[in-house]
């Protein structure tokens, strides 16, 4: 099932929460690891070229992942949540979405604004322009540090919503987990009403 459900997400929708996912976690610990001083150069510039490669990916995951957000099916809530939790997630899963929009963006127009105008190479592929920005040490300061701050904004909210999911994994015992590993629906009422129904053909 590729799309979603009327209370289970489908394939897209799973592989594009997990790829993003792995992708951010995996774009900040490079970011860390680039910026040490003690790098050797040719490295480093390596490592600057391949989080900006893996960076425009994710912009494109991202906005693919907005589109099909905002034109497939909303799964219903999973049983059992109050009002509180189901507006919670609701806007938990709309600023992931504008952040991992938001935070590429940030880092494209620090590339943009460099007065030093070295070319995004996307996996030595092709070059990716810069976007039409005016190029000075205060605008590269500037995005600097928003996709600083913004790149830690969406590490807490992946933190965050993380032990939400393990939580309601472990102790609630719910499928706010299971259902984003799986198409399968985990709700008893259906599967009740699913036994039900081959019955009566039977």
């Amino acid at each position: 099932m590729l799309r979603n459900g009327k209370s289970t997400f489908g394939w897209v929708t799973i592989i594009l929460h997990w790829t993003i996912a792995v992708l951010i976690l995996g774009l900040i610990a490079l970011g860390f690891s680039m910026r040490r001083l003690s790098l050797d150069p040719a490295l480093q510039f390596s490592l600057y070229q391949w989080h900006k490669s893996f960076g425009f990916t994710v912009l494109g995951l991202a906005a693919l992942r907005a589109a099909w957000h905002l034109f497939d099916r909303k799964p219903q809530p999973t049983a059992g949540l109050s009002p509180l939790e189901r507006r919670a997630s609701a806007t938990t899963h709309v600023l992931l979405i504008v952040l991992t929009l938001a935070v590429p963006l940030a880092g494209w127009a620090v590339a943009s604004t460099s007065t030093l105008n070295i070319p995004s190479f996307y996996f030595d592929w092709f070059v990716i322009p810069h976007l039409p920005m005016a190029k000075s040490e205060a605008a590269e300061n500037f995005w600097t540090s928003t996709h600083a701050v913004l790149a830690y904004a969406t590490l807490g909210l992946v933190a965050l919503h993380a032990l939400a999911a393990v939580y309601h994994h472990l102790v609630r015992r719910d499928e706010v987990l299971a259902r984003m590993l799986t198409t399968r629906s985990y709700r008893r009422g259906e599967h009740v009403k699913g036994g039900q129904a081959i019955a009566k053909r039977k």
